[in-house]
């Protein structure tokens, strides 16, 4: 971990550990500054994100304007670098035993890797192209699966978990999707049910005689 500042401020030297504490847990992706308070210089830097080095220009503006209420903490707020990247960012007013502002503690944390996963999983989301219907229009298999998914999913709770009610209720949607007039559809419907063969069997035998509503 890259470190840029004089070691020999006292600041330096007591917040060391603190910003390289910090700079370690969020690193690479994120930047600590240490500022002086009085000088509106950069005391020290760990894991630069830019060019800048100890002794540039601060730019932290004047202390007393900022925002009483925020107890000497503020943020987290959004920085942009010059090459696009944005950065969210929180800073801290260290002051000395006698109340007066000594130095600020700022954490730059560069946004690249959240906002490309944010992507990557709106990707995912995104709405999908429907079905290709002649694809799928022999593949009966294919259907139960389609049929008991959407049902749970509806149910909100896993195939195991389906009530008595629920299975027949769900047997009935197969049977009106044709499902078991196909040879040897029951072993499949049992496997996607987490049944026996022989609780298909009886389960639709019920629902046929009661006209159970899909």
């Amino acid at each position: 971990m890259e470190t840029v500042g004089d070691e020999s401020d006292p600041r330096v030297r007591g917040w060391a550990p603190v910003c390289r504490a910090v700079a370690l847990l969020l690193g690479p992706y994120a930047e600590v500054v240490l500022h002086d308070a009085a000088a509106d210089r950069v005391l020290a830097i760990w894991n630069p994100l830019t060019r800048r080095t100890a002794g540039d220009p601060s730019l932290l503006g004047e202390l007393d304007q900022l925002e009483p209420a925020a107890r000497d903490v503020f943020g987290p707020y959004e920085k942009l670098l010059a090459d696009g990247r944005r950065l969210t960012s929180v800073s801290a007013v260290l002051r000395d035993p006698d109340g007066q502002p000594s130095a600020v503690l700022c954490v730059n944390l560069d946004r690249t890797p959240l906002d490309q996963a944010v992507a990557v999983l709106a990707g995912f989301a995104a709405p999908s192209t429907p079905r290709p219907a002649a694809l799928f229009e022999q593949d009966w298999t294919e259907r139960v699966q389609r049929i008991v998914g959407s049902f749970v999913r509806t149910r909100g709770r896993p195939v195991e978990r389906l009530g008595r009610a629920d299975r027949l209720a769900v047997l009935a949607e197969l049977d009106q999707a044709g499902i078991f007039t196909v040879r040897r559809a029951a072993p499949v419907v049992a496997q996607a049910l987490q049944v026996s063969r022989s609780t298909v069997y009886a389960l639709l035998a019920e629902t046929r005689a009661e006209g159970v509503p899909a």
